[in-house]
């Protein structure tokens, strides 16, 4: 999983470099940030046009579930207290995921150590190359490399479109993002999509209550 993954970091270093991210600003972020679609939706807005705080924004509204994962594998993990700081920079999908799936704290705690430190060495290595290799090639349009960012976002969204709720939540915030596209700053229009998730969890919880 820390390899699979870590290795994207390329994209992401690609990406920073089309919006106009110096290789420094994208290793910043990287080191200091931690989590992809945050990261993709930073520099995706920044490359659109859209003003630094809108971007801000959507890169904090996709990090915030970070915080639930961290709600959760406090109480499995116990990390010693002097730890924890440093334990959740590697708060993400992916260790969640791997350290969840354990069956004991002991295989938990590993799981989540080794994720975490694969992953973090090889994004933030990639990260510097891909960016590297983006200024070496010039404008990653001229490569097509400026549809990286999206076609990773893509590759996330795709396997989480299991349930009805899911697709539902989908279906709608694609048209509320399209509608929004031309009419509101770069980076605004994911916020407005995001309303479709409480939207449709409002009206599938009505029609539970109704049967």
């Amino acid at each position: 999983m820390g390899v699979a993954v870590g290795l994207s970091g390329f994209a992401f270093g690609v990406t920073a470099a089309g919006a106009g991210l110096s290789l420094l600003q994208s290793c910043a972020l990287s080191l200091l940030v931690f989590t992809g679609a945050s990261q993709f939706a930073l520099v995706g807005a920044l490359g659109a046009g859209g003003s630094p705080l809108a971007a801000a924004a959507g890169a904090f509204f996709l990090g915030v579930r970070n915080a639930f994962y961290g709600l959760r594998l406090s109480g499995l993990l116990r990390l010693p207290r002097a730890v924890r700081p440093f334990a959740a920079q590697w708060v993400i999908d992916e260790t969640s995921a791997v350290a969840l799936a354990q069956p004991d704290r002991a295989s938990a705690r590993l799981g989540f150590t080794v994720t975490g430190a694969s992953l973090y060495v090889l994004w933030n290595l990639t990260t510097f190359l891909g960016g590297l290799g983006a200024a070496a090639l010039g404008d990653p349009a001229d490569w097509g490399l400026d549809a990286a960012g999206p076609a990773v976002f893509l590759a996330l969204l795709a396997p989480m479109l299991r349930g009805r709720r899911e697709r539902a939540t989908a279906a709608l915030a694609v048209p509320l993002a399209l509608v929004c596209l031309p009419l509101l700053p770069a980076g605004v229009p994911v916020l407005v999509a995001a309303l479709a998730a409480p939207l449709v969890l409002a009206v599938t919880r009505r029609k539970e209550a109704d049967r």
